[in-house]
């Protein structure tokens, strides 16, 4: 995949407009993952991209239209990239039903991880917990009950009951847990969500989003993948009782793995699917479904044509060179510029190669420079279109040079 370099310069800088011609010559080109990055010839054939773009659906980008749903809305997301494949109606403010709990598990996790709970822990169980309308575990009030146990009839059964007596575990009340909640989805940048409650209980400002839904879903299972056996455990016995995941993916795919129902009357049927296929996710929200029936065979639907017709790969590798850049009056003359972490991007199958890579970055860069700050971004993109874009960062302290040499360079500079 080619990376060509445009640089960023400060108008009013004298040596920057000087070094432009030296730097616009810098080039390089970036393979795809695995191979070696070797310098580039020229800049000929570059594609122009609008950088400050808005990222596209990568599903816009494919021969193979997205299933036609009778539902409210819809959206489908690679875990690995960060990316929505395709969507309809993702900002449309929606009830979320008991697709609530994926926040209030995310809080209840949260907790555990911090030591304020424990999975041994005994909860009581107060009256308001057990008068909880709705799906329930059936446990009894005035009585203590294992954080475990709470967190199977919260998950697997959907437990109202089972939600409220975390919460109160959690903050003491519901009303602080939901509190918490609100704090979460802010901090998680979710604009459009916000919570009345924690089960999911109809309320006349309890409204999100299918779009934060699939962020919420995607945070949890990233941030807390040692709670998710939880999500695909099909069944739990609880004071006698016997009560099935009411997800029906997990017996008729395989791979599926979670995640959570949801169903109101005026929500309708809704679900959040994920599944695990060759070593990537993909998560699938679905509301306002007209039956179980349909939830089920919808969701199933957008995880197979999200699996099967896309593709995600690695660009680049973390604290790896991305580019090798010119330094002026440093130590070395050369300083590499990267991502912290792994940059991945989801395409259409087939067009991985046909990834275009642009990065900006600040012209001349003039030492002493400092490992992890922030000097331009790279935007990958596909048929002239934005698929994301990252920060680029220096990967590793360049110090100034001695006084000789800062002057040779400064020389140097202006006769460029």
């Amino acid at each position: 995949m080619p990376m060509t370099f445009h640089f960023l310069r400060t108008p009013h800088s004298r040596l920057m407009q000087l070094a432009a011609g030296a730097a616009a010559s810098a080039a390089l080109a970036l393979a795809p993952a695995g191979a070696q990055e070797t310098p580039a010839a020229s800049q000929q054939g570059v594609q122009a991209v609008s950088t400050t773009a808005t990222p596209v659906n990568v599903g816009q980008l494919s021969t193979v239209p997205a299933p036609q749903l009778a539902v409210k809305a819809w959206t489908t997301l690679d875990v690995t990239s960060g990316q929505t494949i395709a969507t309809q109606n993702p900002n449309e403010k929606i009830e979320p039903a008991s697709l609530t709990k994926i926040m209030a598990a995310y809080v209840i996790f949260e907790a555990l991880e911090s030591g304020r709970l424990s999975l041994d822990q005994k909860v009581n169980v107060s009256e308001k917990a057990w008068k909880t309308e709705g799906s329930r575990m059936f446990i009894k009030p005035n009585t203590q009950v294992k954080v475990d146990d709470l967190l199977q009839g919260f998950i697997v059964q959907s437990g109202n009951d089972a939600t409220v007596a975390l919460a109160e575990a959690v903050a003491g009340n519901e009303a602080a847990f939901t509190a918490l909640m609100n704090e979460e989805a802010a901090r998680q940048g979710l604009e459009d969500t916000h919570f009345d409650n924690s089960t999911g209980l109809p309320a006349p400002t309890h409204l999100t989003t299918v779009h934060d839904l699939a962020i919420m879903a995607r945070n949890l299972i990233v941030r807390f993948p040692q709670y998710m056996h939880y999500y695909s455990q099909k069944e739990y016995t609880y004071n006698n009782i016997k009560q099935h995941n009411r997800n029906r993916l997990l017996w008729t795919d395989p791979t599926v793995d979670g995640l959570k129902t949801g169903h109101t009357q005026s929500a309708g049927y809704c679900l959040i699917s994920t599944a695990l296929r060759d070593g990537r996710r993909v998560i699938s929200v679905l509301v306002g479904a007209a039956s179980d029936a349909a939830r089920t065979e919808m969701s199933l639907k957008l995880l197979n044509w999200s699996f099967q017709n896309f593709d995600t790969v690695k660009v680049m590798d973390s604290d790896k060179p991305a580019v090798t850049a010119r330094v002026w009056e440093g130590e070395a003359e050369t300083v590499g510029l990267g991502t912290p972490k792994a940059t991945w991007v989801t395409v259409p199958r087939g067009k991985s190669g046909d990834i275009k890579t642009v990065a900006q970055y600040t012209q001349p860069l003039i030492a002493p420079l400092s490992k992890g700050a922030k000097v331009g971004t790279v935007s990958l993109s596909l048929d002239g279109k934005l698929l994301r874009q990252e920060p680029l960062y220096i990967l590793q302290d360049v110090p100034q040079a001695g006084f000789f040499g800062r002057i040779y360079d400064k020389i140097r500079l202006m006769l460029q």
